[in-house]
């Protein structure tokens, strides 16, 4: 079966795309603390936001690097918008049912979606992109798929965050690896195809006289602004990341943000730890390990044969 293309790059592409998916996925792990700040909110209204000022974000970071004529015909390719408006309608239901489950205090429903997302991305990877995987990295699954079980056995009734997250997110992933654009530009026209959506809805709560923004204080004014930044950053990495590393590989770095989750709703916010939660995360976490060595392993015998 033949290699994809991520898995014919070269080595030094291959850990450039690793680095841009640690920033992101370090990123999304810490976000619930930045939206508990919120939490008073409504999420519809905070995802608003953060397409308002993260197109912003982009828009000024696009300016600054002068590629600013590249939009126009990118939004006028068929093949550029076949991608980017199935991700721009994904990454935005993402956002919504991620927020929602923050502010609703159900970080752990919204970890276990990003415990799945890299199941859905490695079965996406075998079965649409025809990535190949090795022995270790089947028992890699398997085990991971025991835990996410475990996982779902605590929700109450049928865990639509978390499966909602995960299929999102996956697909999302899959639609930015095989777009014709780059990192930068993906997000920027996401954002931009958004923006009079998102601007419209603050624009009615505004006269209706129950946005959010310029009543509460300038204090939340500073963090629905910097919503923008804090989001427009880790999805660049993340498209960057997903054009660079094979899904598969990036499939088990995304373990990285929801074990963060996981240990703020333990260790910050006070939800409650199961034997049931120890059972599942100590599957997934062992399934994490078996894929880093296998990964390390194949990468010192690509070296040697190489020197």
């Amino acid at each position: 079966m033949p290699d994809s293309p991520s898995e014919r790059l070269p080595s030094p592409h291959r850990s450039t795309g690793l680095v841009y998916a640690l920033l992101a996925y370090g990123s999304w792990g810490v976000f619930p603390l930045f939206w508990k700040l919120l939490a008073a909110i409504p999420a519809l209204e905070l995802v608003a936001h953060r397409v308002v000022w993260a197109c912003g974000a982009y828009l000024l970071l696009v300016a600054h690097r002068r590629r600013g004529h590249e939009i126009g015909p990118a939004l006028r390719s068929p093949a550029v918008l076949r991608a980017i408006v199935p991700a721009a309608l994904l990454i935005s239901l993402n956002w919504i049912v991620f927020v929602y489950a923050v502010v609703t205090d159900r970080v752990l429903h919204a970890s276990l979606g990003y415990f799945l997302n890299p199941l859905v991305s490695i079965v996406l990877g075998l079965v649409v992109l025809r990535e190949r995987m090795r022995a270790p990295q089947w028992v890699a699954v398997g085990l991971a798929a025991a835990g996410v079980v475990q996982l779902a056995t605590l929700a109450e009734g049928v865990p639509w965050i978390g499966i909602v997250l995960a299929v999102s997110f996956g697909c999302y992933g899959l639609v930015r690896k095989v777009a014709p654009v780059d990192g930068l530009l993906g997000a920027t026209l996401e954002s931009v195809l958004l923006m009079p959506f998102a601007a419209g809805w603050l624009l009615w709560l505004a006269i209706a006289g129950t946005g959010a923004f310029a009543t509460i204080g300038p204090g939340i004014d500073a963090l629905l602004v910097c919503a923008g930044v804090v989001t427009a950053a880790p999805l660049v990495w993340f498209a960057n990341a997903a054009r660079l590393l094979p899904l598969r590989t990036l499939g088990f770095v995304q373990y990285l943000a929801p074990s963060c989750q996981f240990l703020l709703a333990m260790l910050v916010f006070g939800e409650p730890l199961t034997d049931v939660h120890l059972r599942g995360f100590a599957c997934i976490w062992i399934a994490v390990a078996i894929f880093t060595v296998d990964t390390w392993r194949r990468a010192r015998a690509t070296a040697r044969r190489i020197d």
